[in-house]
């Protein structure tokens, strides 16, 4: 039963990825990631990791996805749009799908190597434990953490400040 959730969601994020990067007005492509990041929240659960597929739609589906909007929101959409977006890089472009189509051909058995047909693991056999990532994150990694939270307060006041065109008075 879950083979066809399966090719369902892998399929879904396929395709809503493909139509985010072909579309030229950005709230739609936008819209569209959220999509993805529905159908890979979808992957989760079948890969019995319930937990990520929770942080996957609070944190990606609902934090950054408002962050994308509000500095797409921010950006002069219409000088944007009639920049030139090809720049000469189909030829590289081509040779990255080709090696990573030999790379994922290769991987599910059917290629060179044929010995990775066999997984060593299962999905969903070992169960997370998120009080030990909690325990972890919050007591050995707590600097670090706050640190990356600071870096990204200070990005989004550089973003708020290189978007703005004039400062205007503070006002309380």
């Amino acid at each position: 039963m879950e083979l066809p959730f399966f090719y369902l969601f892998s399929a879904g994020i396929v395709i809503t990825s493909l139509f985010m990067i072909t579309r030229s007005n950005v709230i739609h492509a936008a819209l569209l990631l959220v999509l993805s990041f529905f159908f890979l929240a979808g992957l989760f659960v079948l890969a019995g990791a319930e937990f990520l597929a929770a942080v996957q739609v609070l944190i990606y589906s609902g934090g950054i996805m408002v962050l994308y909007l509000f500095s797409i929101m921010l950006m002069n959409v219409q000088v944007a749009v009639r920049i030139r977006q090809w720049h000469r890089q189909r030829f590289f472009a081509i040779l990255i799908v080709l090696i990573l189509g030999f790379e994922i051909w290769s991987v599910l058995g059917k290629g060179v190597f044929p010995a990775m047909k066999v997984w060593p693991w299962k999905l969903g056999a070992t169960p997370g434990n998120v009080e030990a990532l909690g325990s972890v994150l919050y007591t050995k990694f707590v600097f670090p953490f706050e640190v990356v939270s600071i870096l990204l307060l200070a990005a989004m006041i550089g973003a708020i400040v290189l978007a703005k065109k004039r400062i205007d008075s503070w006002r309380f």
